[in-house]
């Protein structure tokens, strides 16, 4: 156990029950345990392996590099349709970590054991993704901003094209766009500060 991770434990949560029995679980496999992003990272030789976060609705254990897990009781949950390694145990009540209990073992052991094989998740081609057609004409029409974006790193690049496309009607994503033709050209991603 790491101490810098015993806050996470300590706050009051729904989850506080479900939360310790998973770092027991996790500790038993013989991960390191550290702090990374506000949560607890479980980790092999300093690579993550998995972490425990908690929603308002479910607790989980997130393996990061799921997709590449057999899933053989089909328990894994892809959070959203963008996301491309990552994969969750989802949680609801103590009961079912209980259950679960060898389970939630074998996949850790399996996530491990990826990790040594050092195999890695082939990841969409940013090209892959979706271009909306207001962004399109956007760099059509300036070719500083096009060159700007092909300067940003894929994840970047990334990140701007599921935000842009993610808006339903047209007017809002071309308000998307013009709101961060400036970050763009400062070579910021969406999230930077």
């Amino acid at each position: 156990m790491n101490p810098k991770v015993d806050f996470f434990f300590e706050k009051e949560s729904p989850w506080q029950t479900a939360y310790h029995k998973l770092r027991s679980i996790v500790l038993d496999c013989g991960l390191a345990e550290n702090l990374k992003w506000g949560v607890p990272c479980y980790t092999y030789k300093k690579n993550n392996i998995v972490l425990i976060h908690g929603f308002k609705g479910y607790c989980a254990l997130l393996f990061h590099k799921g997709a590449l897990l057999k899933d053989t009781n089909n328990i894994l949950i892809q959070q959203t349709e963008n996301v491309q390694a990552a994969r969750q145990l989802r949680f609801t009540s103590i009961t079912g970590i209980n259950e679960l209990e060898a389970v939630i073992k074998a996949y850790i052991y399996e996530a491990i054991e990826v990790e040594k094989a050092g195999l890695e998740v082939a990841y969409k081609k940013t090209s892959e993704f979706n271009m909306p057609v207001e962004f399109q004409n956007k760099l059509d029409q300036l070719p500083e901003l096009k060159t700007a974006f092909e300067t940003l790193t894929a994840g970047r690049q990334r990140g701007y094209l599921l935000y842009f496309s993610g808006a339903k009607q047209s007017k809002t994503r071309k308000t998307r766009i013009e709101k961060n033709i400036p970050r763009i050209m400062e070579g910021k991603g969406l999230n930077d500060k």
